[in-house]
């Protein structure tokens, strides 16, 4: 069946590919000579890369991890697809021109990385190849292996890169890919960090234009400029980070928990490349008996996981692909809901042999998300049920208990501070993204930890650490940020972070004290969401509890009087993006983005003019309770735009509306005390097609709603500039 599947994928992109693209590749990115690609005006016309250029300008300026997209897994030259060796090529130009530019007379390394998709190893040797042919220093890993995101944003802060680049499409699609731009704090670009790079590629284009032509230099695939030595040398960088382990999860009390534990943790690559680095990693701390593996091997088609056949109009088998996010929730034939990932992990016949409350930590192909299911006996299904775990059955008398993020991480945030012996001269404080559990929040107050609540994106997370970081080196007597709500938040003189993290899966744990670079920076925390912290912090909570999650879950519910103890998200996905055809696909985006935009213009709009004092709450409620008749909103409290979506905060739960960044999909998230409500606030809310009726444009007219995207984008960039880090960033001698 596996095979039968990757074979259906590869069999719809060869019949969907025209004879021109498979003949002519441009020029030979497989050519290890050095060697120069002239792009003329022609090949700018040929390959449609205006349009091709429009389209990546207008993700760059939304993205919330990465430039993302579709490619041609066979033919990565294919320029009708987003991703692509030219468009690659253009954009590692231009970053590198930005780079010299902006460091001018210095030596200059960066670091380049990749997990296990289709063609991602010929965009490494792209983007090294151009960098070495301006003088830029690239190390990259060992033979080209596989390292995981975390570890590339690791390494760019600790050794003091001027950034780092890494390619994946975390747990998306395995036809998708993307490069992931870090800065020289190991944090993902933010829109203006990718617009200024987005605009050398236009300055390019536009030479291109007047002059014809703009040579570009690729070196030899063996430069000296393109650096494996000294990854060998720092052993890929695994010392490094087990160093920074010891200091935080890793810790002596924890080590020596799961040293101790009698039962086995099973881990889940998902056809990703954590084996290659975690298993390692678990062997220096010398834990790595206490584990089993399922799906070592690195796989661009990831085992099948999250893959299916489905019938079309005219009754064909065609490919399908729901992603690798565990949480996902699909409908059967019996229009019944299920979890088709789950279903495809085949963990029935994987796990037929182990014991009840085993544990399986599942993460994704670069290694950043972390999901916990766990077998239970069906005896305790009421536990279940009452606490708001999803489960699936997995045999006889045995369940397969689903924990969302939500879930996992309040276990793990809880767990971790009460290990802590804090210091009373600091502050402890926690950042979440705003469409994370309200859980969460009523935690933190519960625990007397300060809360800071973002835009999604874990970019979003590093820019406020960062903020108080900046602060923290000036010795402010009492460090303030303020959160996407308008919060000012006060952290005295000396804050330490608890955790930070997101319900999609990604979680750090704050630094106990300060992480420095080699150059002497510091950092309160890490910059990118790694699996591996939050699969050893989840293995010590597992060997420290003697009953099933959930049970524990309730536990941790009751003694912090958590009322908001559900969540429930929709996804709303507005088209197929497995179509194998680019140009069916690309008309079915389109329409999917107008779908999208639509639904989000109507949420965004009151926010806005609320924000402008144009609008007030009865007005809102108002036009709501005239759109939806059969909701109430009298317990609506406010309308708060969130950075990239829309916020509906009640008294006794919250709805956020969230247009996708990267594709033509709605997310609606919902959280309070009612699953049942909260599920259908959600669908109803996510679902809806935007149309103003009467009441909404007695107060609101249609232009104010279109325009209402482009003020977002104003109030957004004013959120992110106060408290900005303005710390200059001095490029080192480097001696590695």
């Amino acid at each position: 069946m596996l095979n039968n599947l990757e074979k259906l994928l590869k069999e719809s992109v060869e019949k969907n590919t025209p004879n021109t693209v498979k003949e002519d590749k441009i020029f030979n990115y497989l050519d290890e000579n050095k060697f120069v690609f002239k792009l003329t005006k022609e090949l700018v016309d040929k390959l449609n890369l205006k349009s091709w250029f429009e389209a990546y300008k207008k993700e760059a300026m939304v993205s919330t991890a990465g430039i993302r997209g579709p490619q041609n897994i066979l033919y990565p030259h294919d320029t009708r697809f987003p991703i692509n060796t030219i468009g690659i090529t253009l954009a590692t130009l231009a970053k590198a021109l930005v780079l010299k530019e902006k460091y001018p007379n210095n030596s200059l390394v960066k670091l380049v990385g990749c997990e296990v998709r289709y063609n991602s190893k010929i965009y490494l040797d792209i983007i090294a190849r151009i960098q070495a042919s301006l003088g830029i220093r690239t190390l990259t890993p060992v033979n080209r292996q596989t390292i995981p995101i975390w570890l590339a944003s690791f390494l760019a802060f600790k050794l003091d890169l001027v950034g780092a680049e890494y390619i994946t499409s975390s747990h998306g699609i395995s036809v998708k890919n993307a490069t992931k731009d870090l800065n020289n704090q190991g944090s993902q670009f933010l829109p203006d960090e990718s617009m200024e790079f987005v605009n050398k590629i236009e300055e390019i284009l536009n030479i291109v234009e007047n002059k014809g032509f703009y040579e570009i230099e690729f070196s030899s695939k063996n430069d000296a400029l393109i650096d494996e030595k000294t990854m060998e040398r720092l052993n890929n960088g695994l010392d490094l980070y087990v160093e920074y382990l010891k200091g935080g999860v890793a810790n002596k009390k924890n080590i020596q928990s799961i040293q101790n534990f009698d039962n086995k943790i099973v881990i889940d690559s998902v056809g990703g490349c954590a084996y290659n680095t975690l298993s390692k990693i678990l062997k220096q701390l010398n834990i790595e008996d206490k584990f089993v593996w399922l799906n070592k091997e690195e796989d661009p088609f990831f085992h099948g996981i999250g893959k299916d056949i489905k019938k079309d109009k005219n009754g064909n088998d065609v490919f399908y692909d729901w992603s690798l996010d565990v949480t996902v929730v699909g409908k059967d034939k019996d229009n019944k809901e299920y979890f088709p990932v789950v279903k495809s992990l085949n963990y029935g016949e994987k796990l037929k042999n182990y014991p009840l409350g085993t544990v399986v930590l599942i993460t994704d192909p670069d290694h950043d998300r972390l999901n916990i299911v766990q077998i239970v006996s069906s005896d305790i299904i009421d536990d279940v049920k009452k606490t708001g775990v999803d489960f699936v059955e997995l045999d006889n008398n045995r369940l397969l208990c689903v924990f969302s993020a939500n879930q996992a991480f309040l276990m793990i945030m809880d767990f971790w501070n009460k290990s802590l012996d804090k210091d009373l001269n600091s502050e402890y404080f926690m950042i979440k993204t705003s469409a994370s559990s309200k859980a969460w929040d009523e935690w933190a107050k519960a625990n007397k930890i300060k809360i800071i609540n973002t835009p999604v994106g874990f970019k979003e997370i590093a820019g406020i650490v960062r903020k108080i970081e900046a602060q923290y080196e000036n010795n402010a007597e009492n460090i303030k940020v303020t959160d996407i709500f308008n919060n000012e938040v006060s952290l005295g003189k000396n804050p330490r972070m608890i955790f930070g993290g997101e319900e999609s899966g990604g979680m750090i744990i704050g630094a106990i004290e300060p992480v420095k670079s080699l150059n002497n920076r510091i950092a309160l925390a890490m910059r990118e969401k790694s699996a591996t912290e939050a699969i050893i912090v989840a293995s010590a909570l597992i060997a420290s509890i003697d009953v099933p999650l959930v049970k524990h879950l309730q536990k941790i519910y009751d003694e912090n009087n958590i009322i908001s103890r559900f969540d429930v998200r929709a996804d709303i996905a507005y088209y197929n993006e497995s179509e194998p055809d680019i140009d069916k696909l690309k008309e079915a985006k389109k329409l999917g983005e107008g779908q999208r935009t639509k639904n989000d213009l109507f949420y965004l709009a009151l926010a806005i003019a609320k924000f402008e004092g144009k609008i007030t709450l009865e007005n809102i409620k108002e036009i709501l309770s005239s759109t939806f008749n059969d909701l109430d909103f009298s317990l609506l409290k406010d309308v708060i735009f969130v950075g990239d979506g829309t916020y509906l905060d009640f008294e006794d739960k919250f709805v956020e509306i969230r247009p996708s960044g990267t594709d033509a999909k709605t997310k609606a998230y919902a959280g309070g005390s009612d699953k049942e409500l909260l599920n259908k606030w959600a669908n109803k809310l996510g679902n809806y097609e935007g149309s103003l009726n009467d009441t909404y444009k007695k107060y609101l007219s249609e232009e104010y709603v279109k325009n209402s995207k482009e003020k977002s984008f104003e109030v957004y960039e004013k959120y992110s500039l106060k408290d900005e880090d303005k710390r200059k960033f001095n490029v080192p001698n480097y001696d590695f």
